[in-house]
């Protein structure tokens, strides 16, 4: 047997019945199967070694172009949704390869500026913008220079259906999950990454003290960046196995405090002053610069649509932070005169 063979049926006979084995995955292409990786090992691969993936360094998560070394970057973030996916879908015996491989995935399209410059992005095309669309778009098409990765369907399947905005956590209306509870793990694994790091960033960056925290939140979910995530990882596990592996959930009482912790960060943080002084100042940038590609597409070399406005949005919204930034300057801001010396 091959070594993917191997793998294969150790899955088939390890796995959860509800997992979805590797064996089973499709891509919208055909592709011959490699000797020694599963198909979600190799999806998994082709992420990190995506040029898009080496981009999200150097994108924001909340705090622009941060000073500091310790503040999240979108690759951090990803690397943190990574970790938390991966230990729940381990601990339900599901497909830890492919949970590895959405999560790694899921954030690809995002913009520069991180929700500030998908806002101003969605409300300047006509089109509409939603991060977890371009991602897919991403690895569908414009990665390798228009060939895309070829991603499997479960993979693709796990990045369209991760995001959830302010909405339900757990929607009411299953169809909005992904189809696979792999794919269902990531959206609940983004967020759990999300709100505790940003706390974290948020403390560092002198916005909201711990103790600003409700304490009914901290009494219920823990109060340090450790057992918060602790306490909702474990209760993901927990309600799952309870539901018999129906979907991917979390106990009330604790999707109740983490949806109230939601809304402080969003209230305290997201919205605070010092924080959206700076989001305005990059919302000008996206739209100026979204304005002169429009007027000048010409200027962008690579394109793959033949719609202006799509090509437009693909190159901004692969744009990191300083890329947009040192762009700006070169389009819209004076130059220092480099002529001859002034004779007076």
């Amino acid at each position: 047997m091959l070594i993917r063979e191997i793998l294969e049926k150790i899955e088939e006979d390890t796995l959860h019945g509800a997992a979805f084995l590797s064996k089973n995955a499709t891509r919208p292409k055909g592709d011959e199967k490699d000797d020694v990786r599963t198909d979600f090992m190799r999806d998994r691969d082709r992420i990190i070694h995506s040029k898009a993936f080496r981009r999200l360094k150097h994108k924001t998560q909340v705090f622009f172009s941060p000073s500091g070394d310790h503040y999240r970057t979108r690759m951090t973030h990803t690397l943190e949704v990574s970790q938390i996916a991966r230990t729940i879908a381990k601990a339900l015996l599901l497909n830890e390869s492919l949970t590895e491989a959405i999560a790694l995935g899921h954030d690809l399209g995002h913009t520069p500026f991180g929700h500030a410059g998908e806002k101003i992005l969605n409300e300047k095309s006509k089109k509409g913008f939603k991060h977890w669309v371009q991602s897919l778009r991403v690895v569908d098409v414009i990665e390798k220079d228009g060939q895309g990765l070829n991603l499997t369907n479960q993979v693709r399947d796990g990045i369209l259906k991760h995001s959830k905005g302010r909405g339900d956590i757990i929607p009411k209306d299953k169809t909005h999950l992904a189809k696979t509870l792999e794919g269902q793990i990531v959206r609940i694994a983004d967020i759990i990454a999300y709100v505790n790091h940003d706390i974290d960033d948020a403390i560092r960056a002198g916005i909201i003290e711990n103790n600003n925290i409700p304490k009914d939140i901290l009494d219920e979910l823990g109060d340090t960046h450790a057992k918060r995530i602790a306490t909702m990882v474990k209760s993901v596990i927990r309600s799952t196995q309870q539901n018999n592996y129906a979907f991917i959930s979390m106990e009330e009482e604790k999707l109740q405090a983490l949806d109230a912790l939601r809304d402080y960060l969003f209230e305290n943080v997201y919205l605070s002053e010092n924080v959206m002084n700076e989001v305005n100042k990059a919302s000008k940038i996206i739209s100026d610069l979204f304005d002169y590609f429009m007027e000048n597409p010409q200027k962008i070399k690579k394109h793959f649509s033949d719609d202006t406005e799509t090509v437009v949005v693909d190159y901004i919204s692969g744009m990191t932070d300083r890329f947009a930034l040192n762009l700006y300057q070169q389009i819209f801001l004076p130059k220092p005169w480099e002529g001859g010396s002034v004779s007076f």
